[in-house]
């Protein structure tokens, strides 16, 4: 079994690009179900945000899996993977690991360190939980990234700085006026990257600000937190002449201003500049707005070379991070080099279980004048001793399961304890469960819990069974 991450960011494919790839938020649980439906996928995760769509799976065979989800974005997205396949990127194994938790800790993110993306990689965690995508593997791993990232930000002081993408629309803003002095500042969205922005703005000195929200409710609820004026988007229109500064961040699917509408506000502002940001993906505001004149429009990929000079302590910081990346990096790697000794452990367990219980049954036959007073504590010193017996044992196969030879390790193991039977009976359980599978072609969501914790398993008992009949 293998981890892969196949996606796109801000670094590989350009705004018109990525706005193509966003998932609506109604449509991720029906997402998921269809991706884990693909072809070899067993358990799956998706994280999309504003500046990166990426599909995480534990698959079976990494290149030909790849193959299939590359199909699955073709078919969801309604486009010809000739048109985006080189905006892809694909990570396997340990650097798909690496690359999620660099993700989740924010060093992967345009405004490096910033905090935004460990709770939408949570969130997307969660709701794969809910819709039942994923399994033993994607349970620890993610899990793990989001603690990763928790101590990455209270260990660090990599978020400190007031830096996000928010915070560089603001600071450019700065640098076309100075200042916020008597200036108007209309927020498009009531959302949390506009509620960052305006408070922002608040903090900056501006005079006035316009709150504009297609559910009117949601415009008053934010600009009451800062003094602002809340606007339908109908309102904003004609209001816009007022405006000295227009942030646009809505979760709309088409433009919320057009060329059009900006050149009529434009004229009667005599000469004055208007200074407009899209940090929104897809594009609020109509690209053709850039060729009015005094109008200056940036988009959110221009944001990226404005926020350098505020990086570079988050660049000191992040190194510490990486530090910590690589450490959990190698408790995830002895985590799953164990993971197939588990089922070995429960072989014997449940084999010294078995023995207890006939040699009770024996005693008792054997002394029927035991009270029930007398047979528990037999059975409690008896069950001490097994228990004794069996711990030195499990814990050094947990520990040369993460060593070079684990397999042969695991072959002895087996031969050993004469646990043939056992992991027989369990290999057999598991070509009928896959059986199952393949003939109902029903859920996969248990299909790697069962694998993951069988696989080992049942490859020493396909070695040892050989040996034995050879």
């Amino acid at each position: 079994m293998h981890i892969l991450v196949v996606g796109l960011n801000y670094r590989t494919a350009p705004v018109e690009v990525r706005e193509k790839f966003t998932f609506d938020e109604r449509e991720l649980p029906e997402a998921l179900k269809q991706l884990q439906q693909t072809n070899s996928v067993m358990e799956c995760v998706i994280v999309a945000t504003c500046n990166r769509t990426e599909l995480y799976a534990v698959v079976d065979r990494p290149h030909l899996c790849g193959h299939y989800i590359r199909h699955f974005m073709e078919q969801w997205f309604q486009m010809p993977r000739q048109q985006f396949t080189t905006d892809l990127y694909m990570y396997e194994d340990e650097r798909a690991i690496e690359h999620l938790f660099r993700v989740t800790c924010g060093l992967d993110s345009m405004v490096i360190g910033e905090t935004q993306i460990l709770g939408q990689v949570k969130q997307a965690f969660l709701l794969a939980q809910q819709q039942k995508t994923t399994g033993t593997m994607f349970n620890m791993l993610f899990k793990q990234a989001v603690t990763l990232a928790k101590k990455a930000h209270s260990e660090t002081s990599i978020g400190e700085a007031a830096v996000s993408v928010s915070y560089a629309a603001v600071e450019l803003g700065k640098r076309i006026f100075g200042n916020f002095g008597g200036k108007t500042v209309m927020i498009i969205g009531a959302g949390k990257m506009s509620e960052l922005t305006a408070k922002h703005l608040y903090a900056n000195g501006v005079s006035r600000v316009f709150v504009v929200n297609r559910t009117y409710d949601r415009a008053v609820e934010l600009a009451d937190k800062f003094n602002g004026i809340p606007l339908s988007m109908e309102d904003a229109v004609y209001r816009l002449h007022e405006t000295d500064i227009v942030i646009s961040s809505t979760g709309s699917n088409g433009y919320v201003l057009s060329r059009e509408q900006v050149a009529s506000a434009i004229k009667s502002r005599k000469s004055r500049p208007l200074f407009m940001i899209d940090i929104a993906v897809p594009r609020d505001l109509d690209p053709g707005i850039a060729s009015v004149e005094n109008v200056f429009l940036y988009d959110i990929d221009d944001l990226e070379g404005i926020v350098e000079s505020n990086l570079e302590q988050r660049r000191t910081e992040a190194a510490k991070i990486e530090t910590f990346i690589a450490a959990e990096l190698d408790v995830f790697r002895q985590w799953y080099k164990t993971l197939g000794v588990a089922p070995l452990i429960r072989a014997l367990q449940d084999k010294a279980a078995t023995i207890h219980e006939i040699t009770m049954e024996s005693l008792a036959n054997k002394l029927p004048d035991l009270d029930e007073r007398q047979k528990k504590i037999i059975r409690k010193l008896t069950k001490s001793i097994v228990n004794q017996m069996m711990h030195d044992p499990i814990v050094r196969i947990k520990e040369m399961a993460a060593e070079k030879h684990a397999d042969d390790a695991m072959d002895l193991f087996v031969k050993l304890f004469a646990l043939e039977d056992e992991v027989l009976e369990a290999k057999l359980e598991e070509q009928s469960s896959s059986s199952k599978r393949d003939d109902t072609g029903s859920s996969k969501e248990n299909a790697s819990n069962s694998t993951f914790g069988n696989n080992l398993l049942v490859q020493t008992a396909s070695r040892t069974i050989a040996a034995v009949t050879t």
